[in-house]
Formats: C-alpha cells, sequence, structure tokens
C-alpha cells in the first residue's frame, strides 16, 4: 500500500512538472518560431517588415539590436 501511493505521489508529480514545463516550453517556443521568420528575400517589401539587409533580404525585428546582423547589417529603416 505504501509503494503504491509513493508512486502515485510520484505520477502527480511529473504531470505537475511536465505541465509547467510545457507551458513554458510553448511560451519559449512562440518567441522563438517569430525570431526565426527572420528576413526573408521578396521583390517587393513585404507587409510588416522593419528593415531592408544589405543583403536584400527584408527583417521584421521588433527592436534595433542584432537586426540584419548575419546578413550584412541593415540598408534601410521602415516605419
Amino acid at each position: 500500500m505504501r509503494i503504491k501511493r509513493t508512486l502515485a505521489a510520484l505520477i502527480v508529480a511529473v504531470l505537475l512538472a511536465s505541465s509547467s514545463f510545457s507551458s513554458d516550453a510553448l511560451a519559449q517556443g512562440k518567441r522563438h518560431r517569430r525570431h526565426r521568420r527572420g528576413p526573408i528575400h521578396s521583390q517587393t517589401v513585404p507587409a510588416g517588415a522593419t528593415a531592408e539587409c544589405r543583403d536584400g533580404t527584408f527583417s521584421f525585428s521588433a527592436n534595433h539590436r542584432g537586426t540584419c546582423s548575419h546578413h550584412g547589417g541593415v540598408k534601410r529603416w521602415f516605419r
């Protein structure tokens, strides 16, 4: 009987830990997905673009820091 209670407590602890981990992971994933969208190539300025990189890609960065850092820097900003 004691083993069953210990096992049940362990299962509950694991489930609680995994649910909090998964919500944190989802929050991280949303930020990561937005960042991974990154600069894209386009013939015209895409809606929502904030900068054009020197290599011709467009960035959707929310702030200036690091924008186009792997694409030769910022060629021009859009506002």
